[in-house]
């Protein structure tokens, strides 16, 4: 008799089948059809091939600084999230540490601009004062270091699982105190860059003067001169990924002799961390320069700089002038967007922002079903299998690096939807009529949580994502990635769609987060996620040489006039999206068993799967967001995130026939393949 077929690999067999009995949520099995432009070679440029149609005719609405899936995806979740915090705000009656409570009174007190305008500057004074009245460097440190506050300081203290021992939280100390997205922003002698200096310097004398401080126009110019010094000492972006150089252990007595001018006990103290004995410095090399620039500056700059900054944080709960000053430079002219977002929207991502696991636990309940997160867990358990598969076939790995890879992927852990604890939030006063109050109480209360956290065990049960969140990331400490309920929705998941789509769709997103795990930096955490080589040296160079070549081949990339993909900040995503998409296709196949891939509507099923994930990444951008991601963001733009992918993926040329003549098509010696 035979044996009974394991529940997970019984979902994978029956989602393999096309899922034709009910309709998909798009189209007629999950693909957008109409949006591509068969006018253009799929070889030439796969991404518009798949969306041209959808670019040409799709408007990017005038509150956004691009526009997508993602984006799409996102305001369906709002709108899910307005309708559970309308609900909520009727609650006026439940228990003041109710969920329900909380969220409603925070979502409310946030819309009543009425309140908000009445009140003005007063909510600020009294953190206006304690700024003012600093006059000692010491003191400024200790301002710096205050969750009350938020500031930004250029030598920033904060709280992670300690790299090279997961059953720990370790205090990191980081660089830090910019507002522009990056160091080339303030660095760079562009044109464009040097004009975008001048318009933040006259944003903050406009932003100063409707504070009612005074000498704004000379504030401005000391607050910019200073951001501009800081920026000189911040460590490129791109070297900051290194996750060996960017871990170095350091106790108190050694930290204070790596930077002896800074206040350090001031900060600790001020922070909740006096008793802390040891800490993991990033930015080992920039803490001497910016601590010099800390004790060289004025005490009267970084007051003027800590009450810009003050503000500046806090606009959107302060009165209307303020917060269209701010949106002013730093939606309109920092990033292209021509409107400021409705009020409800801004206060359904301020609400997330503080109470999001309360507002999730609502989400779930409304809008995700357990037979979704089962078929994900299917869809994993092939991707897994694929991975390993993948693994044993690399031709420049060693057995033994092979064999400690594979242990890896054995303790691999999915957490897909949502939690299985919720947050507590109890410790947090929520006050309807108190929009300032409550984001100030809601820094503190997390911080706190925090800090106390640090003689515990690590809660390995724990989301940095809420359900509601439509994205997805990799843990290399806990060896798990993490996929919100908001995520799983069409295009990227449909349990109605053909397999093919759902696993050019989520299968290669989700094997993008499994692939940081195997990425030239999540690579460097073993097993139990312990950062430290377990690799054999020679795997390293090899693993090396292949990421080189992937890294020259986006650094051709070229946007926008001037301003080239870095393949060296974006190395790791884009080692992710290849290893996803590749994966990915392998585990579609597992999933077909001994079943034939079928053709719908003509079009083959690694033509589906390919289409699908083209069509997950269809973006529209302004340029101005456009250069921002491209010089501050370790993600690739979304149209390399399929073109510089597909290109180096054997199958899309079979199943679109790609010719030599194409502009894409590389030969088969110069096309990329790690996993």
């Amino acid at each position: 008799m035979p044996k009974p077929m394991p529940l997970i690999a019984l979902l994978a067999t029956l989602w393999s089948l096309p899922h034709l009995s009910h309709a998909a949520t798009i189209g007629e099995f999950g693909l957008d059809l109409e949006g591509r432009d068969l006018s253009i070679r799929p070889g030439d440029d796969f991404f518009k091939y798949a969306n041209g149609q959808w670019l040409a005719h799709t408007e990017l609405p005038a509150d956004r600084t691009s526009y997508g899936t993602f984006v799409q995806l996102l305001e369906r979740s709002q709108l899910q999230v307005r309708s559970i915090l309308e609900d909520a705000a009727t609650h006026t009656q439940a228990s003041v540490d109710s969920p329900e409570r909380k969220i409603g009174d925070y979502y409310t007190s946030f819309l009543d601009l009425a309140a908000i305008e009445t009140k003005g500057l007063a909510p600020a004074r009294a953190g206006l004062a304690r700024i003012h009245a600093a006059k000692t460097h010491q003191a400024i440190a200790q301002l710096l270091a205050e969750s009350d506050l938020g500031l930004p300081a250029p030598i920033d203290f904060g709280i992670s699982l300690d790299q090279k021992n997961p059953d720990r939280y370790v205090v990191v100390i980081h660089q830090g105190g910019l507002a522009l997205p990056d160091r080339d922003f303030y660095l760079r002698d562009d044109a464009q860059f040097q004009t975008l200096r001048q318009q933040y310097q006259a944003h903050i004398e406009r932003f100063l003067t409707l504070a009612g401080q005074p000498h704004a126009t000379d504030s401005a110019k000391k607050i910019l001169a200073l951001e501009i010094e800081i920026a000189k000492r911040h460590w490129p972006k791109a070297e900051r990924r290194d996750r060996d150089k960017m871990y170095n252990a350091k106790t108190r007595a050694e930290l204070a002799a790596l930077a002896p001018l800074y206040p350090w006990d001031a900060g600790f103290n001020a922070a909740h961390l006096g008793q802390i004995t040891d800490v993991v410095v990033s930015e080992v090399t920039a803490m001497q320069p910016l601590s010099q620039l800390f004790i060289q500056t004025s005490v009267d700059t970084w007051k003027r700089y800590a009450t810009f900054h003050y503000l500046r944080t806090r606009a959107a709960v302060l009165p209307a002038a303020l917060d269209a000053e701010n949106f002013a430079f730093f939606g309109k002219v920092l990033s292209g967007q021509p409107e400021q977002r409705v009020r409800w929207k801004r206060a359904v991502e301020s609400t997330n922002s503080v109470l999001g696991e309360a507002v999730g636990q609502l989400y779930v309940a409304r809008h995700f079903p357990p037979t979704a997160k089962m078929q994900m867990l299917a869809l994993v358990e092939n991707l897994r299998r694929a991975y390993g598969e993948r693994i044993a076939q690399a031709d420049w790995l060693s057995a033994d690096t092979k064999r400690a890879a594979a242990e890896k992927l054995a303790t691999f852990r999915p957490k897909i939807g949502y939690p299985d604890h919720w947050r507590d939030y109890t410790a947090l006063s929520i006050d309807r009529a108190d929009a300032f109050g409550n984001q100030t109480r809601g820094q503190r209360v997390e911080w706190e949580r925090q800090v106390a956290r640090l003689n515990q065990p690590t809660d390995r049960e724990e989301w940095s994502m809420a359900p509601q969140t439509v994205n997805a990331y990799y843990n290399s400490s806990f060896n798990e990635i993490v996929f919100p309920a908001a995520i799983l929705q069409p295009p990227f998941f449909d349990p109605t769609a053909d397999a093919a789509v759902n696993y050019g769709g989520i299968g290669g997103v989700i094997g993008h987060e499994m692939g940081h795990g195997f990425d030239d930096q999540g690579a460097k955490s073993d097993a139990h996620g312990v950062l430290q080589a377990w690799w054999k040296e020679a795997d390293v160079a090899a693993f090396k040489a292949l990421g080189d070549r992937l890294a020259d081949q986006y650094s051709q990339f070229e946007p926008l006039p001037h301003i080239q993909v870095n393949g060296r900040l974006t190395l790791g995503e884009n080692i992710g999206d290849l290893g996803g998409l590749t994966v990915g296709y392998r585990a579609y196949q597992l999933s077909l068993g001994e079943l034939p891939a079928p053709t719908l509507a003509g079009i083959t099923a690694d033509q589906r799967f390919f289409l699908s994930w083209a069509q997950v990444w269809r973006t529209l951008y302004r340029d101005e967001s456009l250069r921002n991601q491209v010089l501050s963001d370790p993600h690739s733009p979304a149209m390399y995130r399929v073109n510089g992918v597909v290109r180096n993926v054997d199958a899309w040329y079979r199943a679109f026939e790609i010719a030599p003549t194409d502009a894409l098509y590389l030969a088969p010696s110069d096309r990329v393949h790690i996993w």
